[in-house]
């Protein structure tokens, strides 16, 4: 008789495989997400000035709460927090111009007391998704993702020219690593197949940081000072609640919750072969609403699902929750350790800079992408170009809100996404179709009823 294994296939989603074949499909993943992670509270924390020990512990509490949002989407609580579906959570990207904007203007503090509320949202929207959604067809939710992928083209190449405030601040060194660190992820993402395609960003750091530690551009200081283990304590950074920082964070929150969708299709239809459930799109709306709740007292960023890791699904047809799950392990693993998380804080801005910026001008493509999915037309070029105009134009334009009240210019003038999403929604309910597209609209309702 044929003996009968006792372990499960990497590609079901349920079952333990073993061992030796989950780890290092699990460290893959682990490559794939650990720079997105970090990079955010990098961000966050040079502008809100920290010391480099607090920095530290922004790191480590990214690093943890990706690992339980991780964790909660693969093995859901109950019903209706977590979707079942094999994702991985991280630091998201399409918060940085936001939380820029806040963190320089408030503190975090005040980010952390937006995203509690932020994350009571999530919530709402995974209970309401199905009526929500109706607001954001692709065409709006493409025009918000491509105005998150403009507004962080200056945060790219500031960090380029070697962080604002830096004493180098655009030395020709900064930009020739930065080049450099830029040229090797390209390299690595177009002329290499398997890992190290998937992993070409942290290829270009690895290969940046080392161009950087050759010019002595490196300090190992705070990693000496740093000790082996330490346990972030709840409510290290505190809580304040500001009406306007709220209201902008409510917006973020909504379209990344809707964004989160197309995430989840895509996980269930690449790797599964079928459509998610209504209870796992639900679940995985509220579940990293809950995270982000979770994330704000211990000090973690908001997260979102990490489409680097989606792909990874996609191609490898690797669904096995157990197989993510060990990767969500090391990723917490990660967190308790402040010298693994001080040793992210040595690498320069200008390699931060030229690692991120094929990131942000992936985001801005993949707004591009969604918003032709429906026809160009007149009604709907004029809907994207105003919200971008308008939401890119006046951050652009310093002191164009100058004489309106403080709590006008928080919401509006400090993060295009929020104008742009506004204009997008409003616009998209208000501008009539033209005649032809109402009748194309009801031949396919027709031919959907056969």
């Amino acid at each position: 008789m044929e003996k009968i294994s006792r372990y499960a296939k990497v590609t079901e989603l349920n079952g333990r495989p073993r061992l030796l074949e989950a780890l290092p499909l699990a460290m893959q993943h682990v490559v794939a997400m650990i720079v997105g992670c970090v990079t955010p509270a990098i961000i966050l924390a040079g502008v809100t000035g920290l010391e480099a020990s607090e920095q530290i512990i922004l790191i480590q509490s990214a690093l943890l709460i990706s690992g339980v949002a991780t964790l909660l989407q693969l093995f859901p609580l109950g019903r209706f927090c977590g979707s079942g579906l094999p994702v991985i959570m991280g630091a998201s990207f399409a918060y940085i111009p936001l939380l820029i904007s806040l963190g320089s203007r408030f503190d975090l503090p005040t980010i952390f007391g937006a995203q509690l509320v932020g994350g009571l949202a999530a919530v709402a929207v995974g209970l309401f998704y199905k009526k929500l959604t109706r607001l954001f067809p692709p065409l709006v939710t493409g025009t918000v993702v491509f105005t998150i992928g403009l507004s962080l083209y200056p945060t790219a190449v500031n960090y380029m020219a070697g962080g604002v405030g830096a004493e180098d601040f655009g030395s020709p060194r900064n930009w020739l690593v930065a080049v450099v660190t830029l040229a090797i992820v390209l390299f690595f993402n177009y002329f290499t197949r398997g890992i190290c395609k998937l992993a070409s960003i942290l290829m270009g750091m690895v290969f940046g940081y080392a161009l950087a530690l050759v010019m002595g551009m490196v300090s190992f200081e705070n990693v000496n000072a740093a000790g082996w283990f330490q346990f972030t304590m709840p409510m290290h950074f505190g809580m304040k609640f500001e009406l306007t920082s709220i209201i902008s964070m409510l917006i973020m929150y909504i379209v990344s919750s809707v964004e989160a969708i197309g995430d989840f299709t895509s996980t269930a239809g690449g790797g599964l072969d079928r459509e998610p459930e209504e209870r796992e799109m639900c679940g995985g709306i509220i579940g990293n609403g809950i995270a982000s709740i979770i994330g704000a007292f211990m000090g973690g960023l908001p997260t979102a699902t990490f489409s680097q890791n989606v792909g990874i699904v996609i191609m490898t047809k690797v669904v096995n929750r157990f197989v993510l799950g060990l990767a969500a392990l090391i990723i917490l693993a990660a967190g308790f350790i402040p010298k693994f998380a001080s040793l992210l804080t040595t690498i320069p801005s200008c390699v931060l800079g030229g690692a991120t910026v094929s990131v942000f001008a992936m985001i801005a493509m993949t707004g591009i992408k969604l918003i032709t999915k429906e026809k160009l037309t007149a009604r709907n070029t004029s809907v994207v170009g105003l919200a971008v105009a308008l939401g890119i134009g006046v951050i652009q334009a310093n002191g164009c809100l100058a004489l309106f009240p403080d709590w006008a210019r928080t919401i509006f003038g400090e993060s295009a996404v929020v104008i742009a999403t506004i204009t997008a929604v409003t616009l998209n309910l208000i501008l009539p179709e033209a005649e032809e597209e109402r009748e194309a609209g009801a031949a396919k309702i027709a031919r959907a009823n056969g």
